[in-house]
């Protein structure tokens, strides 16, 4: 019986590890460097094929910028520290600001909140949608609404 899926926040500032670097080394990389007992533990909870927010953090920008896939699970490469993989899945079509999910009442008890400083921390499906929702989704979600929201020429009317 499979697991059920499992929802991260993964944070790196843009200059150490930005989405254009994640997304431009193929999409895949070793999510390293976590030193927190309480992050490698969450760390070590993924599984296959869950997603992840990438958010940039930092004094300029606090921000959900992306979605990444957990494509192995924690392993070690010596030493205490343990790493994962993530795969680029896709780029936030709007991102998604902190201080406007602060502002956000379906928010509210979000770990990102609670335990700012931790680099990863676990978002449940409810957050996880909501922020979504707030970012009009991400490349690659299946949803088709690319375009500017008018609704223009998406879809299956009056072609009988």
């Amino acid at each position: 019986m499979a697991a059920e899926k499992q929802y991260w926040l993964l944070k790196t500032e843009p200059g150490e590890w930005s989405w254009e670097d994640q997304a431009a080394n193929g999409g895949v990389t070793k999510w390293d460097g976590v030193k927190n007992k309480q992050a490698q533990k969450y760390l070590k909870s993924m599984k296959l094929s869950d997603l992840c927010f990438f958010y940039h953090s930092g004094a300029k920008a606090r921000r959900v910028v992306g979605v990444v896939s957990v494509v192995r699970e924690w392993y070690s490469e010596g030493g205490d520290d343990g790493v994962v993989d993530v795969k680029a899945v896709g780029e936030m079509r709007r991102p998604v600001d902190l201080k406007e999910m602060k502002g956000d009442q379906g928010l509210k008890g979000f770990a990102l909140f609670r335990q700012p400083r931790l680099s990863v921390v676990p978002v449940s499906e409810d957050v996880w949608m909501k922020i979504c929702d707030l970012g009009s989704g991400y490349e690659g979600d299946g949803n088709a609404f690319e375009d500017d929201g008018s609704g223009g020429e998406s879809g299956g009317e009056g072609d009988d």
